[in-house]
């Protein structure tokens, strides 16, 4: 699964969230229920939740990227 977040770098708000080759249904409300929302806020209700007997889920995936999203050098300020 390929994801992408984008955020405001002043405030570490998520301002888009989308998720490539995942269940569309889904991806669409946990998109709509982390815009707006602070990366740490976001990670700490979502992280490690699972997917039926998978080890992740794609609410958890979303914290991995985040969570590489919050260690990637700024850029464009």
């Amino acid at each position: 699964m390929q994801q992408y977040s984008k955020y405001e770098n002043k405030t570490c708000t998520i301002s888009d969230s989308g998720h490539l080759f995942a269940i569309n249904g889904n991806l669409q409300g946990i998109s709509q229920l982390v815009r707006g929302q602070k990366i740490d806020d976001v990670i700490r209700r979502l992280d490690g939740i699972r997917c039926g007997i998978k080890n992740t889920s794609c609410p958890d995936q979303l914290c991995r990227a985040l969570e590489q999203l919050k260690q990637a050098p700024l850029t464009g300020e």
